[in-house]
């Protein structure tokens, strides 16, 4: 019984970590776009460099979350 109930928390937890992770990124990647629209929008010039930068930095809050994601499915398979 003691056994069936820590691994009912460590799914909860672990879903629960993993969602939260997924929100942020959604989050932080919106908020990437939104920002690098604008400044795209008051400075045109600029706008591949700008691209370059937004691409660069949403790959690495995507492999920020996909980390998270692994780190909880690990913990609740163990």
């Amino acid at each position: 019984m003691e056994q069936d109930l820590a691994k009912l928390g460590a799914y909860l937890g672990s879903g629960i970590g993993a969602g939260i992770s997924v929100i942020g990124a959604g989050l932080g990647i919106g908020k990437l776009a939104s920002s690098a629209l604008e400044s795209s929008a008051r400075q045109p010039e600029a706008s591949g460099d700008i691209r370059t930068t937004m691409i660069i930095a949403a790959a690495l809050i995507e492999g920020v979350a996909l980390f998270s994601c692994v780190i909880a499915m690990l913990l609740a398979l163990k």
